[in-house]
């Protein structure tokens, strides 16, 4: 069974994506949460082999931290959510109600993405994001655990996003661009860094299972958005207007 997840934008973001078919992958030392992917969250102490001690210890920890710090400056990920009904998300990511939510499925994405997205051979991969109300440090006893833990842990105040990352490790240079926002801070005498680069990866058309119209979005944006998905993107894509349930502190989709 495929699995749709589900992409909150503004109508900035959500043009950019309909548009070129694409999905955005971010740094993660760029997200929205400091601790985000954070070194910390993985244990050293408990990965140096009981051997080591004195000088010998602390050099082979501070290895442990370089590869920590080194692993979230080299790892883009592209966030998505499990549900399309939050009205937080909404709120946040939509600029107030005003943008639309988008249903991926996530498994014909990954198959229709390059396969040389990264610097090594490797298609991106998914990770259900887990929450703790607790720093909680990983260590090495199983392995690859302590690095899925360091990519995918996050604290409890934000599990309402139940989200799901889109991990690619040394991304392909060929596929990094300008957002809008950054073609228009642009200067040929700034030195970018890299970290604040995004990716834009191709995925086809039929990616697009679904869009859902928020409450406050533009009627002029919602035909262009639904006149190009279905044109250009997926002829079959369900297609559902957010509304109020005058029953409840919810959101309803009414399928258009």
């Amino acid at each position: 069974m495929s699995r749709i997840l589900y992409k909150y934008l503004d109508i900035t973001g959500a043009k950019c994506m309909i548009g070129n078919s694409d999905l955005q992958f971010t740094n993660a030392t760029q997200l929205n949460d400091p601790f985000d992917c954070h070194p910390s969250l993985i244990d050293h102490e408990s990965n140096i082999d009981d051997k080591l001690q004195g000088i010998q210890r602390q050099w082979q920890k501070e290895v442990e931290e370089n590869q920590a710090t080194n692993l979230r400056n080299d790892t883009w990920l592209c966030s998505f959510s499990k549900v399309n009904d939050s009205m937080l998300m909404w709120s946040h990511y939509c600029r107030s109600h005003s943008g639309i939510c988008i249903g991926i499925d996530i498994e014909k994405a990954i198959e229709s993405m390059p396969q040389m997205c990264g610097q090594i051979y490797l298609k991106p991969f998914p990770l259900d994001v887990q929450y703790m109300d607790k720093l909680v440090a990983s260590n090495t006893f199983r392995p690859f655990e302590p690095y899925y833990h360091q990519l995918a842990t996050k604290a409890k105040d934000w599990e309402y996003e139940q989200e799901v990352r889109l991990i690619i490790p040394k991304p392909n240079a060929q596929f990094a661009a300008f957002t809008p926002e950054q073609a228009k801070r642009n200067n040929p005498d700034k030195i970018w860094d890299w970290k604040e680069m995004r990716h834009f990866f191709p995925i086809s058309g039929e990616c697009f299972e679904s869009i859902y119209i928020g409450i406050n979005t533009p009627e002029e944006d919602k035909i262009k958005i639904i006149n190009h998905a279905c044109k250009h993107l997926n002829p079959n894509i369900k297609l559902y207007q957010m509304s109020v349930d005058e029953n409840a502190f919810r959101l309803k989709a009414e399928e258009i």
